[in-house]
């Protein structure tokens, strides 16, 4: 165990963390239909969210469990947060009052019974949920629409299964909608040949309404690699959006109530694609032929390839090959041939017995590719750019020929995605190409309008002798300032604010790229005896887990845990970093590769959050344990903060198991995803109080399944989605090798409440929220008679003078908008509609006038 690190120190100033977001933030959406102020807001854009109640029958009654939100808490006590408490009702009469949570149990409940809470401030009642009824189970089925199987051009059968997801408020009511990718049977690792179905991502309200399907299109290959789907509201208009990478043949499907395709409407190619020739009927899917003359055609320009030219690479295939000269070049067809036959059937199998590349079939190593922006209520496409960076060549620059397998189309299509707030305001889009040797990194804005780039990251080509035979990884990039970011990146990210300046830095495994775009350091060491080259330095280098959180809350800022891929050449199998500065506060040599690690609060007794990869850690470094935990995936679960385990992975049951006190869940009828990864389709806290929720597909994929944690707590904390580190954390879970969200904070059994941060923030959409709840109110007859043209006519008022930037009449028009509630006759208004609509108008006066 190595307690101390000689990391190379990047950077040698770093703030302390703040714990509280603050900024300015301008909010703007598509075609003038912004009711958001640009300029008199202050702090973080987060989602509006209702108060999430839900109920579940159990053994010992009905278990209620609703959000607190961060802009409700004032205070802090030695078991949580203060603020609102909150007045419980069931079937219309109030049965308790709760101030220490936000849960309750209703040991009088009945499967039929009502419920509803309302929040209370100074003693008054100041909005009123939704009513809700019971769950039969601590559990939910979301019903899905499967879509139907497949046949492959190589005549295989496929079908799908539900994989990952994401969720997102697509249409500003406060409540989440579900996202869903579908995955074929015949999905496909980068590294592994033959033909997948096709990928599709569907939108489903909570009922189980299906809003609208994208099919990604055979031009986008589907595995874990290939399609990281980004859901989340970057243009501040209190609506979600989604952004992911497409292809010609992308196409938005919809659907009738009877399940039948309505419409169907293809993305926008570009112009200059369209005049170049390409069309939505192109198939790029490559034969074993078209491979094969894809390779001649290779050959036959190898004279004029930008590397030969430079005089970087051979200028002969056969001084490639090691064999003597034999053809004139350029060289002809035939004797092209000659050569991509050696190749195949001599060179390749001589370097690996898994080098079968007469069959190589499956891959798409052509055509355009883009990145798109769709409406998330509806699935519309918004705008369609070029993908930043594109594949270049089928993965010869990017060494997919270089090792002993031989591997075209692998490292050159490892994609990942995330949401950062690198202004410390408002959200944009991360997309990354490569990690193992060019690495390159694009974030990118949407205002509502256009989708904008940011800034580039890109380490340049990792230069080689000879693309056929060469070690690339490791090799620095030809980009002074990004050389080293090669062979760094994990099979995730992160983004958390780790340097302490409000704004979030973008963790690319053993790397960190600052909010500006600029390096802010790479994390390296001295390889110890016995490793492949002691004494010298190298990266720490690439791996498959990847976990950013206040681990140590006794250190200042954040902790990165990782484990590593190099073996022999790695200075590390795991370990433990300060997330500022990226120096080792620990880890350990294994001389393997390295492949699963976790983090979590598991022994209640230790101080701060336990690690492991190899045996379980204290976060000091101190060894507890040989044996540990599982490491598919943890969750917030448990009563006490402390964390839990989902084990089981591909045909096994999936459960939930606490580390000192067993099984606390056997999720049975239901299935994990990806392999032996075994992650569920998401974990987060979509709804309910602060704990996280289990999403897992049901064996045959007709539902997803929401399990709800039903214990009694007495720990009070606001909503997780409304810290920003936690909220982009479930932006990009569905990234790669799916990983954990965490908190900016300390979260754990022994967490100090006083030292929570709570966000100032501000939730666009608020006008569109009014208008929403008016158009509720009128179709339950809540609202009715003059009153509701005089506050429609009155909200138009507040919108005029948004639009004009005339704070003062904005907050007047509000104002005669709550007195109109006010003075209505209880025969207009019913004191549910008033309590709500008045709440929504003083929220919206209080941002102006703080």
């Amino acid at each position: 165990m190595k307690k101390s690190s000689i990391s190379k120190k990047i950077i040698t100033n770093v703030l302390a963390t703040s714990l509280i977001f603050t900024g300015v933030v301008g909010a703007s959406a598509a075609g003038g239909k912004d009711k958001n102020p640009t300029s008199i807001t202050q702090g973080i854009q987060l989602e509006y969210l209702d108060r999430g109640l839900v109920a579940a029958s159990t053994s010992e009654g009905t278990f209620l469990s609703w959000r607190l939100l961060a802009n409700e808490v004032t205070g802090y006590s030695d078991n949580g947060l203060t603020g609102a408490n909150f007045n419980v009702y069931r079937d219309g009469k109030k049965i308790a009052t709760v101030d220490d949570s936000t849960n309750f149990l209703d040991k009088e409940g009945t499967p039929t019974s009502s419920y509803y809470v309302s929040a209370v401030v100074d003693n008054k009642e100041i909005d009123q949920s939704e009513s809700v009824k019971p769950w039969a189970n601590s559990y939910y089925d979301l019903p899905l629409h499967k879509p139907a199987d497949g046949v492959t051009p190589a005549g295989e059968a496929y079908t799908y299964s539900a994989n990952d997801m994401s969720v997102g408020d697509v249409d500003g009511d406060g409540q989440y909608e579900f996202f869903v990718k579908w995955y074929p049977s015949n999905a496909k690792d980068v590294s592994q040949k033959g033909y997948t179905g096709n990928t599709y991502i569907d939108a489903y309200k909570q009922d189980g309404t299906l809003l609208y399907r994208i099919d990604l299109g055979v031009n986008i290959r589907s595995g874990a690699h290939y399609t990281q789907f980004l859901v989340y509201d970057f243009d501040g208009d209190g609506k979600a959006e989604m952004m992911f990478k497409t292809a010609p043949g992308t196409k938005i499907l919809k659907f009738d109530k009877d399940g039948n395709v309505a419409s169907e409407e293809y993305i926008t190619m570009p112009k200059e694609d369209i005049d170049a020739g390409y069309s939505h009927e192109d198939d790029y899917r490559m034969s074993s032929e078209d491979y094969y003359n894809h390779l001649v055609d290779m050959f036959m320009g190898w004279h004029e390839h930008e590397e030969v030219v430079a005089n970087n690479w051979p200028a002969t295939l056969e001084e490639s090959f090691g064999i003597e000269p034999q053809y004139n070049y350029p060289l002809s067809k035939e004797d092209a041939e000659s050569l991509v036959d050696y190749f195949i059937d001599v060179y390749a199998p001589a370097r690996s017995a898994r080098n079968d590349l007469r069959d190589f079939e499956g891959f798409i190593l052509s055509g355009p590719e883009y990145l798109t922006v769709f409406n998330g209520e509806t699935g519309a496409e918004l705008d369609t750019i070029h993908y930043t960076i594109d594949r270049h060549d089928d993965g010869l620059m990017w060494g997919d020929y270089a090792m002993s397998r031989i591997e075209p189309g692998n490292r050159v299509d490892r994609f990942l995605a995330g949401v950062a707030y690198l202004d410390g305001d408002k959200p944009s889009a991360i997309f990354a190409r490569g990690y193992y040797t060019r690495s390159t990194i694009v974030s990118y804005d949407w205002d509502g309008k256009n989708i904008k780039e940011k800034w580039t990251v890109d380490s340049g080509w990792t230069p080689m002798a000879n693309p056929f035979n060469a070690g690339p990884h490791g090799t620095p990039g030809t980009n002074e300032e990004f050389a080293y970011l090669t062979t760094q990146g994990a099979h995730s990210l992160s983004t958390a604010d780790v340097d302490g300046d409000g704004k979030q830095e973008i963790i690319y495994g053993s790397s960190t790229i600052d909010h500006d775009g600029t390096l802010l350091y790479n994390s390296r060491d001295i390889m110890p005896e016995g490793s492949g080259a002691p004494g010298t330095e190298a990266g720490l280098g690439h791996g498959d887990a990847l976990h950013v959180a206040d681990i140590d809350p006794d250190r200042e800022g954040l902790e990165i845990f990782m484990v590593f891929e190099g073996g022999a050449w790695a200075p590390y199998g795991y370990a433990l970093r300060d997330a500022a500065t990226g120096e080792v506060i620990y880890g350990g040599y294994t001389g393997r590769d390295t492949g699963r690690g976790m983090i979590g609060d598991v022994d209640p007794t230790r101080r701060g959050l336990e690690t492991w990869a190899v045996g379980l850690w204290t976060a000091q470094g101190e060894h507890i344990s040989n044996s540990a935990p599982g490491t598919n995936m943890n969750i917030k679960w448990s009563k006490d903060m402390t964390t839990q385990i989902i084990n089981g992975a591909e045909n096994q049951t999936p459960s939930i198991d606490d580390w000192k006190n067993g099984r606390v869940l056997t999720a049975t009828g239901t299935r994990t995803n990806n392999g032996t990864k075994g992650n569920p389709s998401l974990v987060a806290d979509v709804f309910g109080d602060w704990r996280e929720e289990l999403l897992v597909r049901t064996e045959d994929s007709s539902a997803i399944r929401i399990y709800l944690s039903d214990e009694v707590t007495d720990r009070k904390l606001y909503t997780l989605m409304h810290d920003a580190q936690y909220r982009t954390g479930i932006a990009w879970q569905n990234v790669g090798y799916n990983q954990p969200s965490y908190p900016s904070f300390y979260f754990a059994s022994d967490t100090d409440f006083s030292k929570v941060p709570v966000p100032q923030f501000i939730t666009p959409g608020e006008v569109n929220r009014v208008e929403k709840l008016i158009e509720q109110y009128k179709a339950s007859d809540d609202l009715t008679g003059p009153l509701v043209s005089q506050l429609e006519n009155t909200l138009k008022q507040v919108e005029h003078h948004l639009q004009k930037g005339s704070e003062k009449n904005v907050i007047r028009f509000m104002d005669k908008f709550i007195d109109q509630l006010n003075k209505a006759k209880k025969n207009q208004l019913s004191e549910a509609a008033k309590l709500n609509l008045s709440h929504q108008a003083q929220l919206f006066i209080d941002r102006f006038e703080n």
